[in-house]
């Protein structure tokens, strides 16, 4: 079967498809005949050799941690009834690939409505953004600020808010990602150079216009990390919540909580967004039920087939990727 393999830490172009033996299922898994590959920002991440203290890779290695696809084999202890059936996985590694293992703890049934595009590149990020808004426990009128909001995270996260019937502030760099933010709900957004800008105003606009008359917004989710989630947590009302959950920045925001408790902001990190497998499996449970209902979406900016993996990499690199990049390995 072809693979793409890291086969040096570096840019994309050490993205090289390969040729590997199929893969047999052990106790309490199965094989999966990839159809969509989900690429993931960490991916471009950990193949330029970024976080090797908490990722203990070494090339050549396979990356890809979702794909969905149609069960080709099962191993023992696993019902025979999921062969032929479409699911999606979150795997440890191993997902750019035409064939990949998933265990069973992490195996979730594709329900009918829901293509495999869709279910490949909601598989990890549908989970996230459920995840996130349960612990934000939004009201109605909720003052609340998406940064990173036209990415794969940020779009979910902006249409869940909106429905739960928050105020949606969406942050991005790019035009088209600030449009495809009000198209799933934002009632305003800003650049990045005017979220930073009003962070160093004391965390309230000028105007009043962005913020509401309070000044500040309730609920914080930073996508983003760096510079940028560090003027966000700046822009939290007292007695809200800031979610730190991103990192395409290189670093997560940096935040006093000396401040963070003289405001009564709570602090909420990684931990909101990892996962034991049975959570994962709850959450992924819902997330397919609530695309085939509608209620939850992202956007596909780019598609294209596992032998262009390199092309997703550049896209993510460029930030300028509207949505979800993924891979297509079968014509499905």
């Amino acid at each position: 079967m072809n693979i793409v393999e890291v086969t040096g830490f570096g840019g994309p172009e050490v993205l090289e498809v390969r040729q590997a033996p199929d893969p047999v299922a052990g106790p309490g898994q199965v094989v999966i005949g990839v159809s969509v590959v989900d690429v993931m920002s960490i991916d471009a991440q950990l193949r330029a050799g970024w976080g090797k203290e908490w990722f203990p890779l070494r090339p050549p290695f396979v990356p890809g941690t979702g794909v969905a696809g149609r069960v080709l084999s099962v191993g023992a202890g696993v019902d025979p009834a999921w062969t032929g059936r479409r699911v999606a996985a979150l795997l440890p590694a191993g997902g750019y690939a035409e064939r990949a293992v998933a265990g069973l703890d992490t195996l979730v049934a594709v329900p009918d409505g829901v293509g495999p595009r869709e279910a490949g590149a909601l598989i990890q990020v549908g989970p996230a953004a459920l995840s996130l808004i349960d612990a934000a426990e939004l009201k109605p009128g909720a003052r609340v600020l998406v940064t990173g909001a036209g990415g794969a995270l940020g779009l979910p996260l902006v249409r869940l808010a909106a429905a739960a019937g928050a105020d949606v502030t969406a942050a991005a760099h790019d035009p088209a990602k600030r449009a495809a933010a009000e198209g799933f709900g934002a009632t305003a957004t800003l650049d990045y150079s005017e979220l930073t800008g009003h962070s160093d105003s004391g965390g309230a606009d000028p105007d009043g216009s962005a913020f509401g008359d309070a000044g500040g917004f309730d609920v914080v989710f930073d996508g983003v990390g760096g510079q940028v989630g560090s003027a966000a947590f700046h822009l939290v009302a007292r007695g809200g919540t800031f979610f730190a959950y991103g990192v395409p920045s290189g670093s997560t925001a940096q935040v006093d909580p000396g401040e963070a408790e003289a405001r009564d902001v709570r602090l909420v990190g990684m931990e909101q967004v990892q996962f034991t497998p049975e959570r994962f499996r709850r959450l992924a449970q819902r997330t397919m039920a609530e695309t085939a209902a509608g209620r939850l979406a992202t956007v596909i900016g780019l598609a294209v087939p596992l032998e262009r993996a390199a092309e997703a990499h550049a896209a993510l690199a460029s930030r300028e990727l509207v949505g979800k990049a993924v891979l297509l390995v079968t014509a499905e």
